[in-house]
Parts: C-alpha cells; sequence; structure tokens
C-alpha cells in the first residue's frame, strides 16, 4: 500500500503480465467495493487499485486469489516476459522461466531487501521487452540465452536451465553492492554484477524499444486466437474488467497497459471482441490510442501541476499531430512534474507547467 493524494493505492504484482480470469474478476470486486472502480495497468505488466478506503479488505482479496504469494517479497517481484510467448512467435516459451524466477525471488531471503524498482526481463527472442532496459534480463538467441544488464548484452550466454538460478544470483549481487542505488545504472561499475562468468560474445549491444502493444486478432501457434486490447491510458474500468473475466480465458497484461485474452476459440473469440469494443477495449492497430499515454496527474498525484489524462485525452479526440504516427517518435507521453513517472523509453514526453505543456524529452533518454 501506498499514500496517493486521492487516498490509498495498492500496487498488485504480475509476473510476466499473467493473471487467471478468476484473479482478475477479484480485482474487479475489490475496485468496485473498496476503490475507485478502476484498475490502472501499469509499465510493468502490473496492476493499481486507486482509492482505497479499505486497506484490509483489499489485501485480504488479493490473497484470497492468490495473487499474494509472499508477503515478504511482494514489492520485489517484478519480471517481465515477451506477453505472447508460447503462443505466437517467439523462439522458445518462456513461461516456465519465469514462474521459476518467481519462485526463486521469492525463497531467496536476501532478495527481500531489493528496492521496488528494481525489475527483470525474459525475451522469447522476438526483442520486445529487452528493450525496456530492466536491471537484469535474459534474451533468447538460436538455443542460447544472452544475459542482460540495463537492456544491453554482456556477452554472457547461458543456459535454458541456468537462466533462474544466473538472474537470482546478480540480483543477489545488486543487494550487496547498491548503497543508495535504487536501479543497476545508478552503480558506478555495474560488470562488477556479472564478475566471473565467461564472456564468450561481444557485449554492449542493446535493443531497441518496442512501444506499441500487440493489438487485435492474433492467430496463435495451436490454432486458437488471442484479442489484444489498447486500454486508454491503462485505466481499465471495473466493469470491462469484469467482462474480460467473464470470457473465462487467461489473461496477459503487457508493459505497454493493455491486455491479451488468450487460448480462445474462433467462435468465443468473434464473440468476445462484439462484446469488448463497444465497451471502450480498442482492437484498432490504427487507432492513435497506441501513440499516447500518461502519469496518473492530478488529483491522483500531489506534484502534478494539471490533470494530464484530461489533457492526453483532448489530444487523441482532437487528433492532435504527430499521435497519430506508428513510429517510435511518434509517441506522445504526458506527465504532471519533472519526474516524468511512467514514461517509455523513447518518444517525446510533455511536462505540464501550470499554465500548459513544454517539451521535456525528445529522445531515446532512459526514464
Amino acid at each position: 500500500m501506498h499514500q496517493a493524494a486521492d487516498g490509498a493505492l495498492a500496487r498488485v504484482r504480475l509476473p510476466g503480465g499473467m493473471i487467471a480470469a478468476h484473479q482478475l474478476a477479484a480485482l474487479a470486486h475489490a475496485a468496485t467495493e473498496f476503490g475507485a472502480g478502476t484498475l490502472e495497468l501499469t509499465a510493468r505488466g502490473n496492476v493499481q487499485l486507486r482509492g482505497i478506503r479499505d486497506a484490509a479488505a483489499v489485501a485480504d482479496a488479493v490473497a484470497a486469489a492468490g495473487l499474494l504469494p509472499s508477503s515478504t517479497h511482494e514489492r520485489v517481484r517484478n519480471i517481465v516476459a515477451s506477453p505472447l510467448t508460447g503462443r505466437f512467435g517467439g523462439a522458445a516459451d518462456v513461461r516456465p522461466w519465469v514462474h521459476a524466477l518467481d519462485r526463486a525471488v521469492a525463497a531467496d531471503p536476501v532478495l527481500a531487501a531489493l528496492p521496488g524498482r528494481f525489475w527483470f526481463s525474459i525475451d522469447d527472442g522476438r526483442a520486445d521487452v529487452s528493450g525496456l532496459g530492466a536491471d537484469v534480463g535474459a534474451h533468447v538467441l538460436d538455443g542460447r540465452v544472452a544475459l542482460l544488464l540495463t537492456g544491453r548484452d554482456t556477452g554472457i550466454r547461458l543456459s535454458p536451465d541456468a537462466v533462474a538460478a544466473t538472474l537470482v544470483t546478480v540480483a543477489r549481487r545488486f543487494v550487496e553492492e547498491r548503497g543508495k542505488a535504487w536501479r543497476v545504472a545508478e552503480l558506478d561499475d555495474p560488470a562488477g554484477l556479472v564478475a566471473g562468468f565467461a564472456r564468450t560474445e561481444a557485449s554492449g549491444a542493446g535493443y531497441p524499444p518496442v512501444l506499441r502493444p500487440p493489438v487485435g486478432w492474433i492467430e496463435q501457434g495451436d490454432g486458437r486466437v488471442a484479442l489484444g486490447a489498447a486500454v486508454p491510458l491503462g485505466v481499465l474500468h471495473a466493469r470491462q474488467a469484469q467482462f474480460v473475466a467473464a470470457i473465462d480465458a487467461p489473461v496477459v497484461i503487457t508493459p505497454w497497459r493493455s491486455l491479451l485474452v488468450c487460448d480462445l476459440t474462433e467462435s468465443v473469440a468473434d464473440t468476445s471482441l462484439r462484446a469488448l469494443a463497444p465497451l471502450g477495449l480498442v482492437f484498432d492497430r490504427n487507432s492513435r490510442w497506441l501513440d499516447v499515454s500518461s502519469c496518473v496527474g492530478s488529483p491522483g498525484c500531489e506534484r502534478s501541476l494539471a490533470d494530464v489524462r484530461a489533457e492526453a485525452n483532448r489530444a487523441v479526440q482532437e487528433g492532435q499531430e504527430g499521435i497519430a504516427a506508428s513510429t517510435a517518435a511518434g509517441h506522445v507521453h504526458y506527465v504532471g512534474c519533472e519526474r516524468a513517472c511512467g514514461s517509455p523509453p523513447a518518444g517525446e514526453v510533455l511536462v505540464a507547467t501550470g499554465d500548459g505543456y513544454r517539451l521535456l524529452r525528445a529522445d531515446d533518454a532512459d526514464r
């Protein structure tokens, strides 16, 4: 729980963004009964509930749904993974690796001291999450796995069965060496975290950031269908979540604040699409909503100088120049202060000034 300007806030970690239908329904119910009636999807594939009036009731609901497997390690279970892994594309199904890493993190007492901003990434080879610049990550390459630090290849190659243990080892070293650092990029010598590992390839290569989520009708490799839905500004209303949960299918929350409803037959997918689109979920790959995002802004954040969500909504509705672009440079993120929370790794960031907005960033600088 955190205290925000609009009341208590709960962040629920979802390693790999994976959540079952009954768990999503439980969060929607908790948001309706005890909160603001919305689920906020985060840039790490997690879910937030805002405006909580009964923190104990929400905690009980989260635990009862099986979403609180470790009270001691809850804040450090930050794992992003390729959302479509094992269903469409990619060089490997990394879902078992996500589960193994989550169990290994929760079983290690040392890692309870990881800062809540530290995060892991596991990319199945399609290069969709490695470009997000997680502190430590794994990236599948031709049967081998590259070890990454801050999204860059260390030149170290792993076997698939060594991924979880290696990522835990690097995380343990960070706890021991971090001092006051919150992220690996803040260390004077991040290379010390991988000292002793055999380097067999050139190091330093990175991956371009992916800013757009998988949207629309997606044919899975097993003949079933996944529906990719963009969620405007990452705010999923409880009623929308209830309809998604009613499909009774696995759901994945992506790092682009969207969701995937997976493993559907064609008939169920068609019916679901017809039901969800009128509720405001976006299945159009050309929608301007795919190129605009924002922090929470006012009144949820006391630091914010403006209601940035309202401004972002206005810009989309009016078709502001640049937002309709499909390139990385066309993405626009609105923020209420210079902390620029939730900023994507590329594109423009516009910050509120109190009487308008100014350009805070227009390059690929680190968040």
